[in-house]
């Protein structure tokens, strides 16, 4: 009788733990950053998120979720109407005493690195799998990532790029430090705005004198001008030499600005764009 009633307790005790175990893995998750939310669909746990940030933009099926405005300036109050028993979030979002204040509310915070580095995209990885209880899931993405962008990253490039963002009608110039920059380079491609930081103002004149073999933008610039037509027709744009024979690589808004699971995707179309192509190719 008392072998028969430890084990039972041992029983007991083991469905405790397991239940414990099970009520810890998050159910409702709010993602506070487009790589990140990027991350969460990259290891089949979509299905877990019950709100985003605008940023959030891939894939398609984050369109259906509720947004809580801008990573950066984003809704206590709309975060915390979810309910969520995890938020994950970039460094970068805030503003800092919005994320206190989630905090103050019992709400789990947990924020990841937010730059534009293969060591820092294996963090956020690691991180998001880790808060969610698929570790082994980050292990095998950080894995695939890691196979596959090493094939691109051999190559060299001899075109110099001009990354522009035009959302709101001027014309911006990515610099150094920035994940447009740090994706071209991957690729082995010159940013001719390497020399200075962050995202510039830049007039037609200095586009004009930059002289970019090619330029790479994103579809939501194209879409601010109305058209492809209308963006190379921006003054400084339509007299460079990129412009003049049509060297304009498009990407997705989030696959170029994001430095997320999507990144060797980014290098090859980069490279399938810059690369001579072979006679029957």
């Amino acid at each position: 009788m008392a072998i028969r009633t430890w084990t039972g307790w041992l029983a007991a005790g083991l469905m405790l733990l397991a239940g414990l175990a099970q009520a810890a893995v998050p159910q409702r998750v709010v993602s506070l950053g487009g790589a990140l939310t990027e991350i969460v669909y990259a290891l089949n746990a979509g299905d877990k998120l019950v709100g985003v940030d605008s940023s959030s933009i891939y894939p398609p099926a984050v369109h259906q979720l509720p947004k809580v405005g801008y990573y950066r300036a984003f809704s206590v109050e709309g975060v915390a109407s979810l309910q969520p028993d995890l938020i994950l979030a970039s460094d970068q979002a805030g503003p800092p005493q919005a994320v206190d204040q989630l905090r103050r509310l019992g709400k789990r915070v947990v924020v990841l690195p937010s730059a534009p580095t293969l060591d820092a995209l294996e963090q956020r990885i690691h991180g998001v799998a880790a808060a969610m209880g698929l570790r082994d899931d980050g292990r095998a993405l950080v894995k695939q990532i890691r196979e596959q962008t090493a094939q691109y990253t051999q190559v060299k490039l001899t075109q110099r790029v001009l990354l522009v963002s035009s959302h709101t009608g001027k014309l911006e110039g990515a610099g150094a430090e920035t994940a447009a920059d740090a994706i071209v380079k991957l690729a082995g491609a010159r940013n001719v705005l390497g020399n200075v930081k962050g995202y510039k103002p830049i007039s037609a004149e200095a586009a004009a004198a930059l002289k970019p073999d090619w330029i790479i933008t994103t579809s939501m610039s194209v879409t601010a001008q109305g058209g492809l037509e209308a963006f190379l027709a921006q003054p400084g744009i339509a007299v460079t030499p990129a412009a003049k024979a049509r060297r304009v690589l498009v990407m997705d808004d989030l696959l170029l600005l994001g430095f997320g699971p999507r990144l060797p995707e980014a290098l090859r179309q980069i490279q399938a764009s810059m690369l001579p192509r072979r006679a029957g190719k």
